[in-house]
Order: C-alpha cells, then sequence, then structure tokens
C-alpha cells in the first residue's frame, strides 16, 4: 500500500513500506526535462541535474560521493523529456542520512563557475560519446523529426552551443521556473516506518517557491524523414508513428500489439527479421508515452547492403498487423509477457520507488499492480486490430545512419 501524504506547499510524499527488505529507495522527483527547455537553453535541466553532484555550501562533490561510499549506499540521477529525478539507494537503518544528504544537494547546491566549466567539457564528452554510437544517434534523430519544431524533439544532454553559454544565474532561474513545490514528488520505498514521511517533511515543508511553471501545448506528428552519413559497420534504421499519452485508453492495447509486434524473442520482428532472413542481429519495437501524446518506435541495425530488403520486411510486418491483427496465441504469449515484466520490476525498491513516482506524476495517483494487470487482461483481440490500424495506417517518420546516408527506397 502506497501512502501519500500532500505538504501545504504542494510537495508530493509517497511511501510504501515493505519490512521484507534490508533496502530503502528514496528519489527526488521533478516534473521536468528537455521538453520545458527552447532552443537557447536545450540541456539546461541535465546540466543541473550533474551541477547538484558538484558541491554545496558543506560538501564537495568529492565528500557528496564518500557520503554514500561510507554507508555501502549508492546515489545517481537521470533526466528524460518530463522528468528530472535524483535517487539513492542505502540500508534501512541509514535512510535518514540518505533523505538529509539528498536535500543538501537539492536546496544547497553552489553552482560554482570553475565547477560548470569542468562539468561542461564532461558532457561535451558525453554528446561525443552519443554521437559515436549509431543506434543512440538514430533515435535522436528520430525524435527531431518526429516532433519538429517542439521541444520533445529535443536532445536531452543539448548541444555544445547551448552549454557554453550556460551560467550560475541561468540554472537558478530554471529551478525558480520549474522545481516548484507543486511539481516535486518524493518517493520512498522499502523497510521505513510510516513515520519517516515525518522526517522528510520536516525538511521540505519550508520549500517556498512561487507557481511559475509553463507547460508546452501538445505537439503535432511530422511525418519527416531524415538521414545521417557515418563511417560505421551497419545501417541502423528507425521508424516512428504517432503514438498515445500515458492516460489515453488505448495504452493497454498498444502495450499488448507493441510486444507481439518486437517486444521479445518471439515477436513478429524479431523471427521474421533475425529468425527467417537472418538481416539483423537486433531489431525491436518500443513505445514512449508522453503527458499529451506518444511515439512507438521500430529499430533495426542491419549490413548497408542489406539495408532496402530489412526495410521492405518491417514495413511487410507493420501492413500485416494492421490488416489482420494478431492470433490468439500472440494476445495470451503478449499479456503474459507484460504482466511478468511489471511483477518482476516490483522485485526490487528501487523499482517500486520509480513505478510509483511515475504514476503520482503523470496519473496523479497511484494505481495497484492488480488494477493494471486487470488492464492488460481486458485487451481483447479486437482492440488490438484497432490500434494496430490506428497507428500503421497513417504516415510514418524515418531516420538512417549509414555509411552512404541515404535513405532506402523502401522506406
Amino acid at each position: 500500500m502506497v501512502i501519500k501524504k500532500k505538504l501545504p506547499n504542494g510537495v508530493r510524499l509517497l511511501l510504501e513500506s515493505i519490512p521484507a527488505v534490508r533496502s530503502v529507495s528514496i528519489g527526488i522527483w521533478v516534473g521536468t526535462g528537455s521538453r520545458y527547455e527552447n532552443e537557447s537553453n536545450n540541456g539546461i535541466s541535465h546540466f543541473i541535474e550533474h551541477m547538484l553532484f558538484k558541491g554545496t555550501q558543506t560538501r564537495n562533490s568529492r565528500e557528496i560521493a564518500e557520503a554514500f561510499d561510507r554507508i555501502g549506499g549508492q546515489v545517481n540521477a537521470f533526466t528524460s523529456k518530463e522528468s528530472t529525478c535524483y535517487y539513492a539507494k542505502v540500508m534501512d537503518k541509514d535512510a535518514g542520512y540518505a533523505m538529509r544528504v539528498l536535500a543538501d544537494m537539492f536546496f544547497h547546491s553552489r553552482f560554482d563557475k570553475d565547477d560548470m566549466e569542468k562539468e561542461k567539457q564532461v558532457i561535451g564528452e558525453e554528446i561525443k560519446m552519443y554521437e559515436d554510437t549509431p543506434d543512440d544517434l538514430v533515435h535522436d534523430l528520430l525524435s527531431a523529426t518526429s516532433f519538429a519544431h517542439h521541444p520533445l524533439g529535443y536532445p536531452i544532454l543539448g548541444t555544445k552551443e547551448t552549454l557554453a553559454d550556460f551560467g550560475p544565474a541561468d540554472l537558478r532561474a530554471h529551478m525558480r521556473m520549474h522545481y516548484t513545490p507543486d511539481n516535486i514528488v518524493i518517493s520512498v520505498a522499502g523497510n521505513v516506518p510510516v513515520a519517516f514521511l515525518d522526517e522528510i517533511e520536516a525538511v521540505f515543508s519550508l520549500y517556498e517557491i512561487p507557481d511559475a511553471d509553463e507547460r508546452q501545448p501538445a505537439p503535432s506528428f511530422n511525418p519527416g524523414k531524415i538521414a545521417r552519413r557515418k563511417e560505421t559497420e551497419q545501417a541502423h534504421i528507425c521508424l516512428g508513428f504517432s503514438g498515445y499519452s500515458s492516460r489515453d485508453r488505448s495504452m493497454a492495447p498498444l502495450m499488448v500489439m507493441n510486444n507481439a509486434l518486437g517486444g521479445g524473442m518471439s515477436s513478429r520482428l524479431f523471427q521474421e527479421v533475425r529468425e527467417e532472413r537472418g538481416l539483423a542481429y537486433s531489431v525491436f519495437s518500443f513505445h514512449t508515452a508522453f503527458k499529451d501524446s506518444g511515439l512507438l518506435t521500430i529499430y533495426g541495425g542491419t549490413g548497408a547492403n542489406q539495408i532496402e530488403d530489412l526495410g521492405k520486411t518491417i514495413l511487410e510486418s507493420i501492413h500485416r498487423l494492421a490488416d489482420h491483427g494478431i492470433s490468439e496465441k500472440e494476445l495470451e504469449s503478449s499479456k503474459a509477457q507484460i504482466k511478468g515484466s511489471l511483477i518482476f520490476g516490483l522485485e526490487s525498491t528501487n523499482g517500486r520507488m520509480g513505478r510509483n513516482a511515475k504514476n503520482e506524476l503523470i496519473l496523479g495517483k497511484d494505481r495497484s499492480i492488480d488494477e493494471t494487470i486487470a488492464l492488460i487482461d481486458a485487451v481483447t483481440l479486437s482492440d488490438v486490430h484497432h490500434v494496430a490500424q490506428e497507428v500503421f495506417e497513417k504516415p510514418y517518420s524515418c531516420s538512417v545512419v549509414s555509411p552512404t546516408g541515404d535513405l532506402p527506397m523502401a522506406l
């Protein structure tokens, strides 16, 4: 059972007590990411995430790292399109200490100019790493063309040009705009009593910043195509289709359909592309849901001389799915795989902490695993066929990274 408490300033606290474990996961979630940026400050959310580890008024970066190493804990963070999370996993006896260190980072980071210049170099190397990884780059290119002229298409890391201009005042201004109390969820899961909420409240109840967060309008899907030439051994293809938002009632049928298409070793894409034709080692599909939109992505990597065959095979697979739907056997197998993945994800305190926070940020409420499984169980063959037609009978976007930089004729 997830206990929720909303503080007078708007900060939401979530706690799931799990007495059977000896660990605790604590996450400070902020409902902001790269979609809440603009062309001139793209990458600032990710940069702030990095800078919160660089030192506070009482700890330098080494002391922050040592604070968790000393207790055998783990600390990390990530930035996505719509959220940023700072989290730690520690032994249960150290939960209070870990929470206070995270809060120190959250409230008292210095944003020292010298540290910022060093971190710009670090993120610059991170950007180069992505540029040198074609199967990552091709996904960024797909987002850029699918969400053209909308911040959802921006790279989370930003660019070398935007990074160069960031100063301490820019970071603080962005945090004043987006790190607002009503945009913060603190999620805890593990072996802690309910009274632990009181410790968190004592730290976060005084957090008062004017509510100034601005929401963007929903993006329009752009069925564009883009190709990049790169000296690679393989050609990498992504196809993108307009999907559904996190709250859309068609999400459950879409999950079932996507799993049957490219979610596992028995999926159609894996069997047809890899097992039957030997065209790729890696081929899969996945759906990314945002608050007001979604993107279904199909990825495949193959030799440059086989890119046409790969493109044709993928298109043939999705057209058959749109025309005829899936079989009863595929339906039951897909449901079982999804339910198994959901349940396995609950076996770690980190998984439960993240799931609870996402439910609150996206849905504004807790959705139990039983409720989610019921939604999956209720999906019918007709539901899946309807979703497949709705998704695959519309124009798609495409990105390619290959040695030639050419778009396949088939696509």
